[in-house]
């Protein structure tokens, strides 16, 4: 869906543009004036391109280059992202790219362990995920049931206590928070206590990562179906600018502001 909305928007900016420049132009050669100043002699589908190509425009380089918002539809990210959060991306984290091709043009910076990031789903490569970066190119990973291991060392997890997280089936579920330390980056996880997790190993490709959701035994990730290209990368998470959830806690104002850490 968010290919198909970024698509629109280029056809669409392109399209309105066109319009008013061939009117121009022809308006130039026709009349022999500079510019059409008499609005009242434009035809109809000038005045609409005239109208909507600038705000198309600007709404297209915002997309495209700085920050677009997203939705969070799942619960894979508890308790760091709730299911009916709104959040903005930072779309020149990881380098500027064209819209609809995503080729990369401007070289940045890279994701680091403990990012927050969006990415297409390396399965079919428009579905937008979010998820957490655990392991960079060259890192050996070993997750072993509830424990995580980055380059041979144990990542530290320190018990919080309780939690009742809720998915998207608004239906609740208990769980244990624990403080996780990734680098210099803390955060929280949620773990089911008193079952079996995965249990696997590999080494990050060049040019891939490694993630997982935060909540750890709720999560589609790399665990499953192996890692993010680079160019699959779409941002980083900033923060929450709404929480609104239809059917489950409804708007919760205390989410506005949060940042994503």
């Amino acid at each position: 869906m968010n290919f198909n909305l970024e698509l629109w928007l280029v056809v669409a900016t392109a399209v309105t543009g066109a319009i008013w420049l061939l009117y121009v132009l022809f308006a130039k050669k026709k009349k022999n004036i500079n510019l059409v100043t008499d609005s009242s002699t434009e035809p109809l589908i000038v005045e609409y391109a005239k109208s909507f190509f600038p705000v198309l425009f600007i709404v297209l380089l915002l997309r495209s280059f700085i920050a677009e918002p997203f939705r969070i539809p799942s619960g894979s990210m508890i308790p760091t992202l709730e299911v009916g959060d709104f959040i903005l991306v930072n779309k020149f984290s990881y380098g500027i790219r064209l819209p609809v091709l995503h080729t990369k043009i401007i070289e940045l910076g890279k994701p680091k362990r403990g990012d927050v990031v969006v990415f297409r789903y390396p399965l079919d490569n428009k579905t937008d995920y979010i998820k957490r970066v655990i392991g960079l190119p060259g890192d050996k990973i070993r997750w072993e049931n509830k424990r995580l291991f980055v380059n041979g060392k144990e990542v530290p997890h320190i018990p919080i206590g309780q939690f009742e997280a809720r998915d998207q089936h608004n239906q609740t579920h208990q769980t244990l928070r624990l403080s996780e330390k990734l680098g210099d980056v803390e955060h929280d996880i949620v773990i089911v206590p008193n079952t079996m997790g995965p249990v696997g190993e590999t080494i990050v490709p060049e040019d891939h990562y490694f993630v997982m959701g935060d909540n750890r035994d709720n999560s589609n990730d790399s665990r499953y179906w192996k890692f993010v290209p680079e160019k699959n990368l779409v941002g980083k998470a900033m923060f929450v600018w709404m929480h609104w959830s239809i059917g489950g806690d409804g708007i919760k104002l205390s989410r506005i502001g949060t940042v994503i850490k």
